[in-house]
């Protein structure tokens, strides 16, 4: 006996309808967003500026074709590269991501809400040199800021309540959407087309997170965010062209997301969008690593410079006991061999063990030329041995609490000679509750990555645009990325 299934179109699933509607009527108003979007906007790029050190990054950029011109193409910082605005968030997008140093955002999904400006300054680039070609008016930054800001509330709002790691999801499903709703507002899309652009993010296949995770960890977790970005500038165009959307892409019974992919379960909403992910956003200020680590990191440190004080080293720890929070477990509390660069930074007792040996830890750890080092290796595996993980679930429950968004670790060292340090770090330096430490630190680290790559005049001029906000926001966008070519 078949089952009657009707063919009738169905309106837009609310969800898809609320992130479209917010995207494209949304009026930026708070100081404190614009204010912390303008200290974003220079932190991820100065990111982007340091992973062009690395050859695994800089062998995926580029036109897909060498030797490809595109008039009036994006250009990629920091590079001479000129593309279309699809490779050009995939460059952009990688570059920010490759050294795990750009922003996050921690809730019942976590992520880099500022991997969406790969997708966001490769199109309004774009734009900009198209309107100056045409003599109309450019783009401005200001736009630009607005977009993050929207970008990081749509990403930032879907994770609260909705963990996509817990479905074997990668969390860069959230950037494709994010990337996808703004990119639709800057090219100027109706209400239906960002709707459709929309559903297309959502019906797309999307990203397993094994490559985040033993015993597959690898470099694709350094360019999958560049990877979505850029497939929502295409999913957009599309949309643009006319391409139809799938309206219950969502909810359709069987064949929907939820149901395929999201165990049955509907979309869970803490509050509506606004600028509350944008300014409460956590910025990795001082250490390369996976943000779940970062107080851990920061006790190290502290705890080196404690035995340092009392004549000693490394050489004098029994045991290493991390108390932390059951996100840190799951996802960075890893035994055994650790097999490149992308294993050790979502390693936690890796970032334990090289602050306590060298009192840092920068990108450059991660490599194999300290990790395989003869004497080095050896050591930084002894405390990865002696290191012991267990869950405090109080600071699991602050973790999640919207009005602590704590992301503590304490460390405790048991000393050979049976005494004992300690070190508890609730909120990492850059916490919204330590805004007032971290943000010259912030600026500190944008001009140290500025001068990984530019010679002193034109560290200048991009310092000079990029911290008096009146004039970065209107500053054609056109003009801004011209300061950045190498």
């Amino acid at each position: 006996m078949s089952t009657h299934i009707s063919n009738e179109r169905p309106a837009p699933d609310g969800v898809l309808v609320d992130i479209a509607e917010y995207a494209l009527g949304y009026e930026v108003t708070s100081e404190l967003a614009l204010k912390t979007a303008q200290h974003c906007l220079m932190d991820t790029l100065g990111c982007g500026l340091e992973a062009l050190e690395y050859p695994a990054c800089t062998k995926l950029l580029g036109p897909i074709v060498p030797g490809t011109v595109v008039p009036h193409g994006a250009r990629v910082p920091g590079t001479s590269y000129e593309l279309d605005p699809v490779q050009a968030a995939f460059n952009i997008g990688t570059m920010i991501r490759w050294l795990d140093f750009n922003d996050t955002w921690l809730a019942a999904e976590w992520g880099h809400p500022s991997d969406n400006l790969g997708g966001i300054l490769a199109v309004a680039d774009w734009l900009s040199r198209v309107a100056q070609a045409e003599a109309r008016a450019p783009v401005t930054m200001r736009r630009v800021l607005e977009a993050m800001i929207k970008a990081h509330e749509i990403q930032g709002c879907l994770a609260l309540e909705n963990s996509f790691n817990k479905v074997g999801l990668d969390h860069v499903v959230l950037v494709k959407v994010a990337s996808t709703a703004v990119v639709s507002w800057l090219l100027g899309l109706t209400r239906e087309q960002t709707i459709n652009a929309l559903s297309l993010a959502w019906v797309d296949g999307q990203s397993l997170r094994t490559y985040r995770h033993a015993p597959n960890t690898g470099s694709r977790k350094s360019w999958a965010a560049g990877d979505a970005t850029s497939r929502a500038v295409r999913l957009a165009l599309m949309a643009q062209a006319g391409e139809m959307g799938y309206p219950s892409v969502l909810t359709a019974k069987t064949w929907g997301f939820y149901d395929v992919s999201f165990r049955g379960q509907e979309f869970r909403f803490q509050r509506p969008y606004g600028e509350y992910v944008m300014e409460n956003v956590l910025f990795k200020v001082s250490y390369p690593a996976e943000f779940h680590a970062q107080t851990a990191v920061e006790a190290a440190v502290a705890l080196w410079q404690e035995l340092a004080a009392r004549g000693l080293n490394a050489s004098a720890i029994k045991k290493i006991e991390l108390r932390t929070h059951e996100a840190c477990l799951r996802i960075i509390d890893k035994k055994g061999p650790l097999a490149n660069p992308a294993d050790r930074d979502h390693c936690v007792q890796y970032m334990i063990a090289v602050p306590l040996l060298f009192g840092r830890l920068t990108a450059a750890d991660y490599e194999d030329a300290l990790a395989l080092d003869p004497k080095w290796g050896k050591r930084i595996d002894g405390l990865r041995d002696i290191t012991e993980c267990s869950e405090v679930p109080q600071f699991t429950q602050d973790y999640h609490d919207p009005a602590m968004r704590s992301i503590a670790n304490s460390l405790r060292l048991v000393l050979e000679d049976g005494s004992e340090l300690e070190r508890t770090v609730e909120f990492p330096i850059g916490h919204r509750r330590r805004r007032a430490e971290g943000l010259p630190l912030l600026v500190e680290k944008f001009r140290t990555n500025l001068k990984r790559r530019f010679a002193e005049e034109q560290q200048e001029r991009i310092l000079e645009a990029s911290l008096d906000r009146g004039r970065l926001e209107g500053m054609a966008v056109s003009e801004y990325v011209d300061l950045y070519r190498a």
